[in-house]
């Protein structure tokens, strides 16, 4: 019968996408090793410890991105720790087909410790906090002091810490963020996100005096031969709040 597709739900096509770790040598993964080396040069003398990734809007591939970033980030000898500060829609327990019944939300209502709630992840050098379960009151945790202690418990044990946020202008969740980290990357989609949406999420983040470092473009899904690619682009400068 013509005319009839299927319609695949993201999270149904999660193992193929952890693109650094399953293809290591494609387009793809070299781009995420591009990011991760413009990443390293914004501060040599002084390196970034906490970088907040986000994006204006829902479905723009900030969450992918969060974790082939640590990922490439690990692929140098270097440890990661992956928390997943997106309390409304958490996808990092799903990219490293982990349970979600404990994490940040158990650790900053004092259910559980830090450590309890730090995971390996299967990839050498980068360990997971995932959401936990989803809370009643993501905004108040996020921008409470024990996100702070939270962090601060990360860094110790890291050399980089990769915090997974909401859509920016969606709720306030990452802008309360602002004064935790170091800096935000700010993933935007091709052929999606308008010019309008970018500009609103960007001083969005200015309001808040939050430290923007870069863009990451994430361009269409693109194919080579049989495979699926993804192209990742990295634009900016680190910009001073």
């Amino acid at each position: 019968m013509e005319g009839v597709g299927i319609l695949i739900r993201r999270e149904e096509v999660r193992d193929d996408e952890l693109i650094t770790k399953y293809n290591p040598k494609s387009p793809a993964a070299e781009a995420y090793r591009s990011l991760r080396t413009n990443i390293s040069f914004l501060s040599p003398d002084q390196p970034l410890k906490t970088i907040a990734l986000t994006s204006s809007s829902p479905e723009e591939g900030k969450s992918l991105t969060t974790a082939n970033l640590a990922i490439s980030i690990a692929q140098e000898g270097k440890r990661v720790i992956i928390i997943d500060a997106d309390l409304r829609k958490p996808m990092q327990h799903r990219f490293f087909k982990m349970t979600n019944h404990t994490g940040l939300s158990k650790i900053l209502t004092d259910k559980i410790e830090f450590a309890g709630g730090l995971r390996e992840s299967g990839v050498e050098g980068v360990q997971v906090v995932s959401s936990g379960p989803i809370p009643p009151n993501p905004v108040e945790l996020i921008g409470s002091a024990k996100m702070k202690e939270v962090i601060k418990a990360a860094e110790a044990k890291a050399d980089l810490v990769l915090i997974d946020t909401p859509p920016v202008i969606a709720v306030t969740d990452t802008t309360v963020l602002a004064d935790k980290v170091d800096g935000f990357v700010l993933v935007v989609a091709s052929q999606m996100t308008s010019k309008e949406v970018l500009i609103k999420a960007r001083e969005t983040l200015d309001k808040v005096r939050a430290n923007v470092i870069g863009t990451v473009l994430n361009r269409d899904t693109i194919y080579y031969g049989n495979e699926k690619y993804y192209d990742y682009y990295y634009y900016g400068e680190r910009v001073n709040a």
